[in-house]
């Protein structure tokens, strides 16, 4: 890994071995204490939560939550939702961007690069509720083809990335 990429880019800070086993716990488990943290990282809590402070403020760390098993809250369905569309106009991606984002069925969106525009990462309890979602996206932009992929079964998820090593100068 190039120095450069070990870099934050909107401060030029470094993370080292240490910024990056605080990363990798609090990605395993940020209920932790922060002595619990610097015990596994080893620091003490001070030095600990004051590099914790600074990954939040550097937007490292994004925010922390409870991660939430769909099936056991009626969401069991997973749907993959490809979207093609002829306008590719900034007027046109941002109405669909927002009519999107303003649906919390959709747990993550991207535009991609390929034959297919736009993925669309779909929760939902239900064939019937897939339905209605389907009826919503395609009147709220005009849409050149929508293909749906049903999960049925979930292999492997995680929410933790790989936190590169740091390489040696």
């Amino acid at each position: 890994m190039t120095d450069a990429a070990l870099q934050l880019a909107e401060t030029g800070r470094r993370l080292d071995a240490i910024d990056r086993k605080i990363l990798a716990v609090l990605q395993e488990d940020a209920s932790l204490s922060v002595a619990e943290i610097g015990d596994r990282v080893g620091l003490s809590s001070t030095p600990c939560w004051k590099r914790i402070q600074r990954l939040e403020a550097d937007g490292v760390i994004l925010r922390r939550v409870a991660l939430v098993d769909p099936n056991k809250i009626g969401l069991g369905l997973s749907v993959f939702v490809s979207v093609e569309s002829s306008d590719h106009s900034d007027a046109w991606l941002k109405r669909i961007a927002e009519a999107v984002s303003a649906m919390p069925e959709v747990m993550e969106f991207y535009r991609m690069a390929g034959d297919v525009d736009y993925m669309l990462r779909v929760v939902i309890p239900d064939m019937q509720s897939y339905d209605v979602f389907y009826k919503k996206l395609i009147n709220a932009v005009p849409l050149k083809n929508v293909t749906s992929r049903f999960a049925m079964e979930k292999i492997k998820s995680i929410t933790a990335l790989p936190v590169p090593l740091v390489v040696a100068d």
